[in-house]
């Protein structure tokens, strides 16, 4: 009698068990390899110098925009200095030209005004030469006279000739002047180039934080001596900046896309449910981006169940996840049956991209 009671509540329990398998266990994929992770910010600096200043101390919250070293800008200012002093030397390099080319422009106005004022006094030697030829040659003149005429008329040749040969100098004297002036307008352009680069290299010398979050991994000290890409801190967002990265098997991911829903409870909260929804499903499994990938091609091989790491973004306004850090071990399970109606994608699609990444 007692074993066929036994029989008959065992059978009932398998029953249950069956049927909430059937309807709810069956759906429902879980792992335990799971952590909370964030999109860390490394700070670094992009200039070199010595840390004169340290505003923020480990595990400190700061906002965005907010001063957290600075690096000795005496070096940098002195850069900015020399770099404003080119430029102002270009430019009067440049304005000096222009009052030569001015000058050498009223030149040429002159060297026209000889010319024209010569080729005057050349027509007019032209015709008294001729004038007294003619007397001469008809007895009622000195030869005396026309020689002198003759003479005259040479000395206003040449001093066409002159006035020519000085236009000529002067026009390409000008044309030299102008070359020079490109020559300076190209200088000045490099040094305002410097220019901009020192003040980019001065404002550099101030290091902000990029985002809201705490300070973690702090190795910046006063005095400390740092190159550009040294890594002096790490800013860990915080709330919204959590999610988590649960690696599940190969064989669960057959019917998990994205938007379904999460449950996830947190090994630092027992007996706390929290919610979430699986953004994307990474696009190869754990050993495809591993260090040192895998190379079944060689040797014996074992097979070895491979896992795809699936981003998990919690959902609601629980205030435990403003208590949560990133490495925190994490059990996900992901509710199969919640997939969004026509939703087949694993991976964000472009036009869900946070603004700036592509």
């Amino acid at each position: 009698m007692v074993a066929a009671i036994g029989g008959a509540l065992l059978l009932i329990a398998a029953i249950i068990f069956a049927w909430y398998w059937f309807t709810e266990l069956r759906w429902l994929e879980s792992t335990d390899d799971a952590y909370t992770q964030a999109d860390n910010t490394i700070i670094s600096p992009k200039i070199a110098g010595y840390i004169s200043e340290l505003l923020v101390t480990d595990n400190q919250v700061v906002k965005a925009g907010q001063l957290l070293l600075r690096i000795d800008p005496r070096d940098y200012q002195a850069a900015v200095d020399q770099a404003e002093a080119d430029v102002a030397s270009a430019d009067a390099n440049i304005r000096n030209i222009d009052a030569q080319m001015t000058a050498q422009q009223a030149v040429v106005d002159q060297a026209r005004a000889d010319i024209a004022s010569a080729q005057a006094n050349l027509t007019f030697s032209q015709q008294e030469y001729a004038r007294y030829l003619a007397l001469a040659q008809s007895g009622t003149g000195t030869v005396q006279r026309a020689q002198q005429a003759a003479a005259d008329l040479r000395q206003k040749a040449a001093a066409l000739q002159h006035n020519q040969a000085t236009l000529d100098q002067a026009t390409k004297q000008i044309a030299v002047l102008k070359t020079q002036r490109g020559v300076a307008e190209a200088t000045m352009q490099h040094n305002q180039a410097a220019l901009e680069q020192a003040k980019l290299n001065l404002g550099y010398a101030a290091i902000t934080s990029p985002i809201d979050g705490a300070v973690g991994d702090r190795s910046a000290r006063v005095g400390q001596y740092v190159q550009p890409g040294t890594q002096l801190m790490t800013i860990v967002p915080m709330r919204n900046g959590i999610y988590v990265v649960a690696n599940f098997k190969e064989t669960q991911i057959r019917s998990m896309f994205r938007g379904e829903a999460a449950d996830i409870t947190i090994d630092s909260f027992p007996g706390v449910h929290l919610k979430g929804t699986v953004d994307s499903l990474a696009p190869g499994s754990g050993a495809q981006f591993a260090l040192l990938p895998p190379e079944n091609a060689t040797g014996n091989f074992t097979k070895i169940v491979q896992r795809v790491p699936v981003k998990i973004v919690f959902t609601g306004n629980d205030p435990v996840v403003a208590q949560l850090r990133p490495g925190l071990s994490v059990y996900a399970t992901v509710d199969t049956r919640t997939k969004p109606p026509g939703g087949a994608e694993t991976l964000v699609p472009p036009a869900a991209r946070p603004a700036g990444q592509r």
